[in-house]
């Protein structure tokens, strides 16, 4: 049962609800208990006084010359009949049923407990003339000379109209009362409400009233203990989002700053090839510094779009079951252009699409997007000639035992130094002293896809103890097989 009715959820609203709902629903279930304790006590006086006077005029059956007489005085006779609200009926039945004195419409009582515990008055309900009636009845033992005793039955009833009256003030007395303070306990609660709720409000300005670059904690001090966790985790979010802000914020600048060089350099070619002068050699080394610049430019915002795509691939993008080792095939096919135009030797080696143990739940797209990023960085650092041509080598590995699934990506390269292990997955970072074009995001994207997927990257040297010893990128899959 729903009092209020809303659209939206209102704590308050819930809060009345449950508090009202059962407060009227016990109005229904006091008024029974009451008509039926004030039935009780109306019953009680009344019962009480048919008592006695089945017990007086009990006393007044007497047995005269062997025959059973009711010596009824004319006052005795005038209180019974002096009530003008209730009629009052008297009886007077011999052992075999037939009717010494009284009222004959007087309904006999029952066969079962006619002359039953003599001396004892017992009660019961019945109706004369289709008016109920309350009988009080006593059966009365006469001792018989020279022969057993006998027994006769001495029935007293009244009508009900005082008892009902009666109940119907006592019910009118105690329910009366109840509808009174019925709507005060509602406007009390109601107040309660309020009253309790006001921090919420107080909260709700506090908040309402901030700039809107404010995104300092909230004062939990000043709130109910109850709404202290939410106050918590509310300071968290804001907390996680001043980070996102500031990781934001300096991404921007970082990307600012990565794209002016290029385009700075685009419009400097552009300058030099309108000068006044220019030669035709001229011209077409400034179009081909333009084609660098453009190309730089292109490749930077690729990697962008690509870290904001694996920034928002945990929410944004479907997982299906995907096969590791086809998806890096795919991508080392796509890269042999680029590879024998730098003279490196690229290849796969690692297990065969198809099988069960390569497969993993994961997003195809950005899958290949970090298979693409570790193939291209290992082309770019790794020096090659035609007499010395470098070696990157893509693998797919799965281990059962220990139930994950491997990625590696090793090149022949210079290496990493210790102090870039981790820097070199900071976003914009380039090792120094590599001319290698880049934008310094292929392994922030690395890192930012694998962390989606639940793996984690490492790298080491390829061939440590030699000079180049090379790269080793592992990126490891948690609980394989997940498809």
């Amino acid at each position: 049962m729903r009092l209020f009715q809303r659209g939206q959820r209102s704590l308050f609203g819930e809060i009345l609800d449950w508090m009202l709902t059962p407060l009227l629903l016990l109005v229904p279930v006091s008024i029974g208990v009451t008509w039926l304790v004030a039935q009780g006590i109306a019953t009680r006086p009344f019962d009480r006084a048919l008592e006695y006077n089945a017990q007086a005029l009990a006393k007044l059956v007497r047995l005269q010359q062997g025959q059973v007489q009711l010596n009824l005085p004319q006052p005795a006779s005038e209180i019974l009949r002096a009530d003008d609200t209730d009629h009052v009926y008297y009886q007077v039945l011999t052992e075999d049923g037939a009717l010494l004195a009284g009222d004959a419409e007087l309904p006999h009582p029952p066969d079962d407990e006619a002359f039953d515990n003599p001396g004892t008055v017992t009660l019961r309900d019945a109706s004369v003339h289709g008016a109920s009636v309350r009988i009080a009845s006593i059966a009365v033992p006469l001792d018989m000379p020279e022969r057993k005793p006998t027994l006769v039955r001495v029935q007293v009833a009244e009508t009900r109209e005082k008892q009902q009256v009666l109940a119907a003030e006592i019910i009118k007395g105690v329910l009366l009362p109840q509808f009174a303070i019925l709507p005060l306990a509602i406007l009390l609660i109601w107040l309660a409400l309020v009253r309790g709720i006001k921090p919420l409000s107080e909260l709700e300005d506090r908040i309402r009233e901030r700039r809107p670059d404010d995104l300092s904690p909230l004062d939990d001090s000043a709130v109910p203990v109850e709404v202290a966790p939410l106050v918590a985790s509310v300071n968290g979010l804001l907390t996680k989002l001043k980070g996102s802000i500031a990781t934001q914020k300096r991404f921007l600048a970082d990307a600012a700053h990565q794209l002016k060089t290029p385009l700075a350099g685009l419009r400097m070619q552009a300058e030099l090839a309108q000068r006044e002068g220019a030669s035709a050699d001229d011209l077409k080394l400034s179009l081909k510094q333009i084609g660098r610049s453009s190309i730089r430019a292109t490749h930077t915002v690729n990697q962008l779009l690509a870290l904001a795509r694996a920034e928002a691939g945990a929410s944004a993008l479907a997982r299906q079951p995907c096969d590791l080792a086809r998806l890096t095939i795919e991508v080392v096919r796509e890269a042999v252009p680029r590879a024998i135009e730098k003279r490196v030797d690229l290849g796969y080696d690692g297990s065969q699409p198809g099988t069960p143990s390569v497969a993993l739940l994961g997003n195809p797209t950005l899958l290949k997007e970090l298979v693409r990023n570790l193939v291209d960085n290992a082309i770019a650092y790794t020096p090659s000639s035609a007499q010395q041509p470098g070696v990157v080598t893509a693998r797919v590995l799965a281990d059962a035992r220990a139930q994950t699934l491997v990625l590696q990506v090793e090149d022949s390269g210079p290496g990493i130094s210790p102090g870039e292990s981790e820097l070199i997955f900071e976003p914009f970072y380039r090792v120094l002293g590599s001319e290698v074009d880049g934008s310094g995001l292929g392994l922030p994207i690395v890192r930012e896809i694998a962390g989606q997927h639940n793996a984690t990257v490492s790298h080491e040297p390829a061939h440590p103890g030699r000079q180049p010893s090379g790269t080793r990128f592992t990126v490891r899959f948690a609980a394989w097989p997940q498809a």
